[in-house]
């Protein structure tokens, strides 16, 4: 039933893989179909960290949220494990959460949804379900604020709800856009308003608009304020519309996928961005100069950019004299846990140097070079020479060039290939032919440019 709704569905309605989705959890013959067009706007192959399930529970009320952290999941297509590590983590980090089992013993609201994923995904995946029994707006908000560090293109979320609930088909078709015009808003504010509107007009039969709104809003206290989210309506039906549905009596599914769309279509960061990273890499270097230790940085108040899994070299120097630079290729971390990382590395462990003393920290400059994300690419042709670096792939082995290096040798395209497959990955001079290729740029900025 799953792949034939996935048959029958179009697939990448956005322009890139969501960073969340918001699909439905009734029966497969009333839901399914538009459930399977959300989650078609997955790209199959996307590896993800984590999948984060959020749903309302339909069965107990309790203050918070409930993290099911003491076993996995098991669906008629196989195990679906959870991440168990990463769910204690959340259960330590707010009051707000509990692992109380019987918020998921009855609960469907979530399971119904691991097919659908074990269908789309051709990697493998690892969730962690959330179930949220408060119906208050602030408590979701604290949820949503522990939960932001976790809100980066390596997870996804997957809020699961219904809209509205048993009104005529007419009733419903029009309570269901207003809900879900106050979602692309994303403004958690107008969430609220619309619903209380739709109460207001007193629409016969209208148990609820939504029946997961706290899971909802606690997506959108996630996105709002995020320059680069955009909300897209992927597909709207209600039971009404299924074979020998009741079209006086319905219940509302829409689809929405959440995208993390750079303005410009490139990564970039903005000088506040900038002069933060600059600080983080400060005040790691002092802190560990001065102290010998590593400070928590408080991600829930920084931008999604900087939430965002990047590369990045710190750079030190003193009286113009290089320093220090220790940097990283790979892409598994926030950007700003990177740079705090690299600037201790590069102050405590490049070999070329004595550590940093606390009588040099005034007369340091740093410096950082953020990689962009990779890119894969389908021909070397869409290499640019001196803007593109170059990351070479092929099973175990794996090489890359700067986007400077081009500049520094005057290579041809050719050349950087050729030296980055053999030198550098192993594999030699061809090797490049069949192995995966990626691009990247350096962004390269110091606190001298920003005094």
């Amino acid at each position: 039933m799953v792949d034939e709704f996935f048959r029958a569905g179009r697939e990448k309605a956005t322009a890139s893989s969501p960073v969340a989705l918001i699909v439905p959890h009734a029966g497969y013959v009333y839901s399914g179909s538009v459930a399977a067009a959300g989650f078609l706007q997955i790209d199959p192959r996307h590896e993800f960290d984590n999948i984060f399930l959020l749903g309302a529970s339909h069965h107990v009320a309790f203050e918070g949220a409930s993290i099911y952290a003491s076993g996995d999941f098991l669906t008629p297509l196989g195990r679906v494990p959870v991440n168990q590590e990463a769910a204690r983590a959340l259960l330590r980090s707010s009051p707000l959460f509990s692992d109380r089992e019987d918020a998921h013993r009855e609960e469907h609201s979530l399971e119904v949804q691991l097919p659908f994923l074990q269908r789309r995904l051709k990697r493998p995946f690892r969730i962690v379900p959330i179930i949220l029994g408060t119906q208050s707006p602030e408590a979701c908000a604290k949820i949503a604020e522990a939960l932001k560090p976790y809100f980066t293109p390596r997870n996804l979320f997957v809020i699961s709800t219904d809209f509205s609930h048993y009104p005529r088909y007419a009733d419903a078709v029009k309570a269901d856009r207003a809900s879900a015009d106050a979602v692309l808003t994303n403004r958690a504010d107008r969430l609220i308003e619309a619903l209380a509107s739709n109460e207001r007009r007193n629409v016969p039969n209208l148990l609820t608009s939504m029946c997961g709104w706290p899971a909802v809003y606690t997506l959108m206290k996630l996105t709002e304020g995020e320059t680069t989210i955009r909300y897209h309506l992927i597909q709207y039906k209600n039971s009404g519309d299924a074979p020998g549905g009741d079209s006086s009596r319905v219940v509302g599914y829409w689809a929405i996928a959440v995208t993390a769309d750079a303005p410009s279509g490139r990564f970039e960061l903005t000088p506040a961005e900038r002069r933060e990273l600059l600080a983080i890499a400060r005040r790691a270097v002092e802190e560990q100069t001065s102290q010998g230790r590593i400070s928590n940085i408080p991600s829930a108040k920084l931008t999604a950019t900087l939430r965002t899994p990047c590369g990045a070299f710190v750079t030190l120097q003193k009286n113009g004299d290089l320093r220090g630079c220790i940097g990283r290729f790979d892409a598994n971390e926030p950007l700003y846990s990177v740079v705090q990382q690299m600037a201790i590395a590069a102050a405590t462990h490049d070999y070329r140097f004595e550590p940093v003393q606390k009588s040099e920290l005034a007369s340091l400059n740093v410096e950082i070079s953020v990689l962009t994300p990779l890119r894969r690419i389908s021909s070397p042709d869409e290499i640019e020479m001196g803007r593109h670096g170059i990351y070479i792939r092929k099973g175990n082995h794996s090489g890359t060039f700067l986007p400077q290096v081009a500049h520094e040798t005057g290579w041809s395209r050719d050349e950087f290939l050729g030296h980055c497959a053999r030198d550098k990955a192993g594999l030699g001079w061809d090797g490049w032919k069949d192995a995966e290729l990626y691009v990247y740029e350096a962004i390269v900025f110091s606190e001298k440019d920003n005094s």
